[in-house]
């Protein structure tokens, strides 16, 4: 069997690895950066990141609360997985290919948990059936339980399980890229909007 050129580049980038290092033994109880207030941190970092938090008693607040958002209710396409929150104009369930949700205008998704250092909300492929509609929709609204807010990215981990889902990570925000002038544009390459509805009652 002869090398490739492709065998080659990889051989020798193997070769020029460097050596390992023993991750840092890092306590579990920090010193971390806590808030005296993670809910509000969590939603003022949010905020700064071009989404919107709603707390709401109930997910039925949280429904009504989402019929107010003219982008819903205007949305020709839309989809939500939240029972009780919202509907959904097409069936999911008889969808094989992701790329037909192209077209959609509006999803609301389930979060697990959010982190008020930085706004994020931890998400996972088993509360929906096509992960692209984390990314594909114009907008995004996301439902947690407003009690499932930890205070930084080390007490996040110390909840997520490795290897568990297909399909793992943080959204914080609505999609956005800066160029090398710091001029942020919001929806570049993905959702134009977030609305994270943090339920008392869930």
């Amino acid at each position: 069997m002869t090398n490739t050129s492709r065998d080659t580049i990889l051989s020798s980038l193997k070769s020029a690895l460097p050596a390992s290092s023993p991750l840092p033994n890092l306590p579990a109880s920090g010193p971390w950066q806590t808030f005296a207030d993670p809910f509000g941190r969590f939603c003022e970092r949010l905020k700064m990141v071009g989404g919107l938090c709603q707390r709401v008693a109930t997910l039925d607040e949280a429904n009504r609360q989402l019929n107010t958002i003219d982008e819903w209710t205007n949305a020709r396409v839309r989809v939500s997985v939240v029972d009780g929150v919202g509907d959904s104009t097409i069936d999911l369930h008889v969808i094989d290919d992701p790329h037909d949700l192209e077209n959609v205008d509006y999803a609301v998704l389930r979060g697990h948990f959010g982190v008020a250092e930085n706004g994020a909300v931890w998400v996972t492929d088993d509360t929906v059936m096509h992960r692209v509609l984390y990314f594909l929709p114009q907008r995004l609204a996301m439902v947690i339980p407003s009690s499932q807010i930890v205070q930084n990215m080390h007490e996040a981990y110390d909840r997520i399980e490795i290897g568990q889902h297909a399909y793992a990570g943080f959204i914080s925000g609505p999609s956005k890229t800066a160029d090398i002038e710091q001029s942020l544009v919001i929806g570049a390459h993905g959702a134009r909007s977030l609305t994270v509805f943090a339920v008392d009652d869930l």
